[in-house]
């Protein structure tokens, strides 16, 4: 017996009350061309073995990065995780309380979110972090929405650096709440483009660094302009390993950091679960999203941990919450820890310098190419190359020659101009082997 509890009766009642005629009235954002006007054309059911046989021969045509020499990146890094960190997160320490809806009885959950939080404090150069959010594209949305709170205005600035995922998911969620957004035009080094677009209407300039092209950008005299100007400085980083190296966003100036922390201890995945870093500057802390846990001392005097900031939807009323998180992202915080706390800062600056060498190396050898032109003036572990034939094409051509070439900018911006760029990633995972077979079969593809 299926489990239907509403009546007609129910449906009309619920209609009225929230002021529509009809279901389909709920519906008029959805265009009409992307909506279904027959049922889902599905096959017929299938046994677990035949389902399981089809899922595996669909798998199989997927080129891993176990199987290519892999330079993808654009938001997504492959770095060598430890098996420590896999073995660790699934001790039953950890497999108890994955959210701490009653902090008061998760004081384990507690103590490892606090620990994070730190982690990311010292790694952005923050005053202050949050417990994570979900990614960190969201996180640079929820930094524009905490912006207008601290500001009281009303328009964020989108450097042309920033990654078009980050872009597209801030105007969505400023659309929402009423915050304009001002996105200026993509451009290899764009961070500095900002400044001329700086009103009194300004709540917040946002820029990346290293951005989605690769470059490299020392923010400082951005911050102050920004700052002078009465607006927030957010400074969004997709790989995060960069912080081993470069300049933290807080020596730069930085009012709120967003960052993915996929990098340390979180595998690809297909592009998810991963995890949002959020810090700021501590003068801010009580406009910050999602949690934020705190170390104090119970009836005993024994350490404890409480949930110190939680001005989320579920513990307070909605238009009074700063943030709709519903959680953080609990299980890659924990990775990101553990692997952090095995790197330490100086193995993560070993690491983060294996990266710089192997991506300048790589730079070297493809710039040999005919035909090839590297764009990226400045660059970490990435940067873009303008070829002389459509990148789509190119990197379509390359997997069949077992190399994942990088990503074409156009499948991530849509716009004249950008066909033949491809941003290329190297990381500590790439060995000589995998340089000279991406040189040997992209110097073949061009000829």
């Amino acid at each position: 017996m299926r489990y239907l509890p509403l009546n007609d009766a129910d449906r009309a009642q619920m209609l009225e009350t929230i002021g529509v005629a009809s279901v389909d009235d709920l519906f008029v954002d959805v265009p009409e061309s992307a909506r279904l006007s027959t049922p889902v054309d599905l096959p017929p059911f299938a046994g677990e073995l035949e389902v399981e046989a089809q899922m595996a021969a669909l798998a199989a045509k997927n080129l891993s990065p176990s199987q290519a020499a892999f330079f993808v990146g654009a938001g997504a890094y492959r770095h060598h995780i430890p098996a420590t960190v896999d073995h660790i997160i699934q001790r039953s320490e950890y497999l108890t309380s994955y959210t701490p809806y009653q902090p008061e009885i998760a004081q384990g959950t507690l103590q490892v979110l606090f620990e994070f939080q730190t982690q990311v404090a010292r790694l952005t150069g923050m005053s202050v972090a949050n417990a994570s959010l979900y990614d960190g594209s969201t996180a640079a949305a929820e930094g524009v929405l905490m912006a207008a709170r601290v500001t009281k205005r009303n328009k964020a600035v989108l450097s042309g650096g920033l990654h078009p995922h980050y872009r597209e998911t801030v105007e969505t969620l400023a659309h929402a709440v009423g915050i304009e957004t001002e996105a200026l035009t993509p451009a290899i080094d764009a961070e500095a483009d900002t400044l001329s677009h700086i009103g009194p209407d300004t709540a917040c300039v946002v820029v990346q660094t290293p951005n989605v092209f690769g470059t490299a950008t020392d923010l400082t005299k951005i911050a102050e302009a920004t700052q002078a100007a009465g607006a927030l400085l957010i400074v969004v980083v997709t790989e995060v390993m960069s912080l081993g190296l470069l300049k933290s966003p807080a020596e730069m100036g930085a009012d709120v950091v967003a960052a993915e922390g996929q990098s340390i201890g979180v595998p690809l995945s297909y592009g998810g679960p991963y995890v949002g870093l959020f810090a700021a500057k501590d003068k801010y802390l009580r406009q910050m999203p999602g949690r934020l846990c705190g170390e104090t001392v119970d009836a005993n005097g024994e350490r404890g941990f409480v949930l110190t900031l939680s001005t989320r939807e579920q513990h307070i009323r909605r238009e009074k919450a700063t943030s709709n998180i519903c959680t953080n992202s609990g299980l890659c915080a924990l990775a990101f820890s553990i692997h952090l706390s095995l790197l330490g800062q100086t193995g993560l600056k070993r690491v983060a310098k294996i990266n710089y060498q192997k991506a300048h190396d790589l730079k070297d050898a493809l710039s040999a190419i005919d035909g090839v032109e590297v764009l990226t003036p400045r660059f970490f572990n990435e940067f873009t190359l303008k070829l002389p034939k459509s990148a789509d094409q190119i990197v379509e051509a390359l997997a069949a020659k077992g190399v994942l070439g990088g990503v074409p900018f156009s499948r991530l911006h849509r716009g004249e101009g950008y066909e033949n760029w491809l941003i290329v990633a190297a990381t500590e995972t790439n060995t000589e082997a995998d340089q000279a077979q991406f040189v040997a079969a992209l110097t073949e593809v061009l000829a």
